[in-house]
């Protein structure tokens, strides 16, 4: 049997390209053909919302299409892997989010180094994470739902090992002390839509991809797993608010290109990108979407991203997380 680790390793190994040149030099005219960006999330999860967003203006921009691509699966590690072997010539893009900074702790057999193989451009902003669950559970608070975890069996929904909504379920389980079984998706979508039906508890989604279905009462926000109440759902208290300390996750969304890219191509990519999220039309679009200023340069991203290595590494163990 094929374990899900030996499928990973089989998959990424399959992406294999040669060894490249530690540096390429710039085109003088980049770009001067479409860009592809790599969501590595299901269409409909929170990063492939914002990415898309974000994309669109950065692409008129630049004058030439940014091809989005989905690549779901493993903890969005098959897509990034695509991104870490591609040629570091400004042509192929990485848009994630927090949970890139989770592969070495949740996938440590994963054929690509997060700080090595990746250079970090801009971030897009953080984005609250929200506890949702379906309003037939008869459970109208946090605390309550606490309670009745730790009373009964309780399931929580993902977009897969290792993403944001695990992590941060994880996060808010190992504070208030319950148990529950993870149940994994290929994306935030599906796994939504399994909370909606009742088929699974409850899960820590994205606003983005969960915003639609509060306003329409088809799911309850219990709590945002971020530290300050956010701006989306003002009158949803904070994980913390209700008294689980420690129990905030850091849900950033954001850009990388493969290691050893032109300088020069990482500066325009992160200037385009930082104008084109000033627009008024795209604030417009990104507003609803819960999402609060993260102003990092390059480097200060790429220092987060290697503090946010050992921070995972730590909340693995605490909650047991094991890949088979």
């Amino acid at each position: 049997m094929t374990t899900r680790r030996g499928f990973l390793n089989i998959a990424v190994a399959a992406l294999s390209t040669p060894v490249l040149p530690d540096i390429v030099s710039a085109e003088p005219n980049w770009p001067s053909r479409p860009i592809r960006a790599i969501v590595p999330f299901s269409a409909g999860s929170s990063i492939d919302i914002v990415g898309r967003i974000v994309l669109d203006p950065v692409s008129e921009r630049l004058g030439q299409p940014i091809i989005v691509e989905n690549r779901g699966g493993a903890g969005g590690t098959i897509g990034s892997a695509v991104v870490a072997q591609a040629p570091p010539d400004g042509y192929t893009i990485l848009v994630n989010a927090a949970a890139h900074s989770a592969t070495p702790a949740i996938y440590p057999g994963a054929h690509y180094d997060v700080a090595r193989d990746f250079s970090a451009v801009i971030p897009f902003g953080t984005v609250p994470n929200v506890v949702i669950i379906a309003p037939a559970k008869g459970i109208k608070t946090l605390s309550q739902l606490v309670s009745a975890a730790k009373s009964n069996n309780m399931t929580f929904a993902s977009a897969g090992v290792g993403s944001t909504s695990h992590l941060a379920a994880e996060r808010l389980r190992v504070s208030a002390g319950f148990n529950a079984i993870h149940v994994p998706f290929k994306g935030g979508l599906e796994a939504i839509t399994e909370v909606m039906t009742g088929r699974v508890d409850f899960a820590c989604a994205g606003v983005p991809s969960a915003m639609s279905f509060m306003n329409d009462g088809r799911l309850i926000a219990l709590a945002v797993c971020t530290p300050k109440r956010s701006s989306s759902l003002p009158d949803v208290p904070t994980t913390l608010e209700a008294g689980y300390p420690d129990s905030d996750y850091n849900y950033w969304m954001g850009m990388f290109v493969p290691a050893h890219t032109d300088r020069a191509i990482v500066e325009r990519l992160r200037q385009e990108t930082q104008q084109a999220m000033a627009e008024p039309a795209v604030m417009d679009k990104l507003k609803p979407q819960g999402i609060e200023p993260m102003p990092l340069s390059p480097a200060e991203f790429d220092a987060l991203i290697k503090k946010e290595v050992a921070a995972n590494i730590e909340l693995a163990k605490a909650a047991g997380i094991k890949i088979d």
